[in-house]
């Protein structure tokens, strides 16, 4: 049997005097995970849970990435859950505020907004092996009790900031993308941009609109590869709003061009080399320097890092008020940053474009399990879990987007919807649940032999991998794999 599941300990079903009373279930994170479960355990007839939620509001990742042209590089018509499909996004590929918009309105229609608890971060979790319960330690002081543990708190919650001498001793303004200084003015300055991932590709072209200055400090350069957006025209808004036959075949033709020809890229061969064909025509057509073009021409196979979608990425590069750094930073000082060429750019601003800790799952959270087992002592050589769901010791403790979950073809919306139909199973079992050790490790095998032949493991240094280079994050077969494994 790949898993195990026991009958839990009895327990009386009211709570003894002086003791909280034991929810079915305890979500972590308001965001597309979190609400999504919260979502179906509803649907399901299952009403004793709460969504616990660090902030003041809703969103999750859209709530906290407010930068400049922050949006999505998924398209619109995948963007939304199945059962609650959103056909009136204004654009092919959706902005921060919409999407935002679109998270609040869903939970308002299902009524999960009272589930929720704000402003209440839950730092532990400890298993209890005789009543198998749940002990959660949250920063109100609250004591909470669940059965059942699950996490959505994603992989893109923590902001990452590099590691550079002498950041603390800079006398101008700094500030990560994933919390923007929107009261701070760029236009007329000399800013800094640090980092050229997915979210510096959003909003270095709006930066430098008004900055005077604009350095763009590049440790290796990325696949860019054309963004088909445009505005939608009011007939396809009212297709795809109300005709829902036409919402559906696009849905479907999208995800199947997700799962076919995105796919097929990320995981090498012909169609990869046809990738990286059209991202360098893309460069060559867009930048008209040879120097330029030479610096923004990548040395690694294409989808070993997130591939950037973009139409006015490399424009905004070949400005006359940007620079292109790739001389690496050595070191940042009161004044502006000096790179190892010995050459010093004077900035009143930093802006760190450099990603998350994608790979620090769960923390920092302390999460106890069976018999005091640490789970980030179980991960201290790289986060596991069974279908990136469930980790030997850890009874009836269920991950939404875990390790093993991101992608690199398609929407990270049919990967949760498929979490959440294995997590409410297992729940509506009322049993005690977790993976067999044998279970877990094979699964690991095959994820790490699918990884060994996809373009994640090429030889890049990117958010996917830990320190030691090991992927945790990412997924490297094809979504309906995922979707039938987790049946």
């Amino acid at each position: 049997m790949p898993e195990t599941n026991q009958t839990p300990s009895p327990a009386d079903p009211t709570a003894p005097p002086g003791h909280p009373p034991v929810q079915r279930a305890a979500i972590i994170g308001a965001g597309f995970a979190g609400l999504c479960m919260a979502i179906r355990l509803r649907q399901s007839g299952i009403t004793d849970f709460t969504v616990y939620e660090k902030s003041s509001t809703l969103g999750g990742v859209w709530r906290d990435n407010t930068y400049p042209g922050a949006g999505c590089d998924v398209p619109s018509i995948l963007y939304s859950y199945s059962f609650a499909q959103h056909g009136r996004w204004s654009r092919k590929f959706p902005l921060q505020h919409e999407i935002l918009a679109y998270l609040r309105r869903t939970a308002d229609q299902y009524n999960i907004t009272p589930h929720i608890r704000f402003d209440t971060e839950v730092t532990a979790a400890h298993w209890n092996d005789e009543t198998s319960i749940w002990h959660l330690r949250t920063t109100t002081g609250e004591d909470v009790h669940a059965r059942n543990l699950i996490t959505g708190v994603g992989q893109l919650n923590r902001p990452r900031y590099p590691d550079i001498p002498g950041m603390r001793t800079f006398t101008g303004t700094s500030f990560h993308s994933a919390e923007w200084n929107h009261d701070h003015d760029l236009t007329g300055r000399r800013v800094a941009v640090i980092g050229t991932g997915p979210s510096a590709v959003q909003f270095v072209p709006e930066v430098a609109k008004s900055a005077a200055k604009l350095y763009v400090f590049q440790r290796s350069a990325n696949w860019v590869i054309p963004k088909p957006d445009a505005e939608f025209g009011r007939l396809a808004l009212t297709l795809r709003d109300r005709v829902a036959p036409v919402r559906l075949l696009l849905r479907l033709l999208t995800y199947l061009r997700g799962e076919t020809v995105v796919y097929w890229a990320i995981r090498g061969g012909k169609l990869a080399g046809l990738a990286e064909w059209a991202s360098r025509k893309h460069l060559e057509t867009q930048i008209q320097d040879p120097r330029l073009r030479a610096q923004l021409k990548p040395d690694f196979p294409i989808g070993c890092k997130r591939i950037l979608i973009s139409d006015d990425w490399y424009p905004t590069l070949a400005r006359d008020n940007v620079q292109l750094v790739t001389s690496p930073v050595a070191r940042i000082i009161k004044t502006g940053i000096d790179t190892a060429d010995g050459t010093h750019h004077p900035v009143d601003t930093v802006i760190y474009g450099t990603g998350f800790l994608a790979t620090e799952f769960l923390k920092p959270m302390t999460i106890t399990g069976r018999a005091g087992a640490n789970l980030h002592d179980a991960w201290k050589d790289g986060a596991t879990a069974y279908l990136g769901i469930t980790v030997p010791d850890f009874p009836n403790l269920y991950m939404l987007y875990g390790p093993g979950t991101n992608l690199g073809h398609n929407s990270i919306i049919y990967m949760i919807e498929s979490q959440a139909a294995h997590i409410l199973r297992h729940i509506k079992a009322d049993k005690v649940h977790e993976p067999s050790r044998p279970a877990h490790d094979a699964h690991q095998e095959r994820l790490q032999a699918a990884l060994a032949t996809s373009a994640f493991t090429a030889g890049c240094t990117s958010w996917y991998r830990t320190p030691t280079g090991q992927v945790t994050t990412n997924w490297p077969l094809r979504t309906l794999t995922y979707r039938r494994a987790t049946k």
